[in-house]
């Protein structure tokens, strides 16, 4: 049997991404733009772009990074997992630090 991703969300996960949405569709929106230009600029068929807008999760995330794009958040999207960015990643390196740094011992030209 198929797992369904919706059934694989985290509630919290499924929250963000419907405010994604929404908030996408908001910008379209502000930009006097229907779902129809919508979909064709992004290159998609109407009913998916509406999926994009519901936040779906089953939509290509190169359909959502186009619309992104289009409505000019194309930078945004490279920042989101920036590792500079990524605090619990950088307490981990620090964690794994050696105390001593050591310089190797080579063998001795024969």
């Amino acid at each position: 049997m198929r797992s369904n991703i919706h059934d694989l969300l985290p509630p919290g996960l499924r929250r963000s991404l419907t405010k994604f949405g929404a908030d996408l569709a908001r910008a379209r929106r502000k930009r006097h733009l229907t779902v129809a230009m919508m979909a064709e600029r992004v290159g998609v068929a109407k009913s998916t772009y509406t999926r994009i807008e519901k936040g779906d999760a089953t939509v290509a995330m190169g359909a959502y990074a186009m619309a992104l794009f289009v409505l000019g958040f194309g930078e945004a999207l490279g920042e989101l997992a920036d590792t500079r960015r990524d605090d619990t990643g950088l307490l981990m390196d620090e964690d794994r630090l050696p105390k001593r740094v050591r310089v190797k011992k080579t063998p001795a030209a024969r």
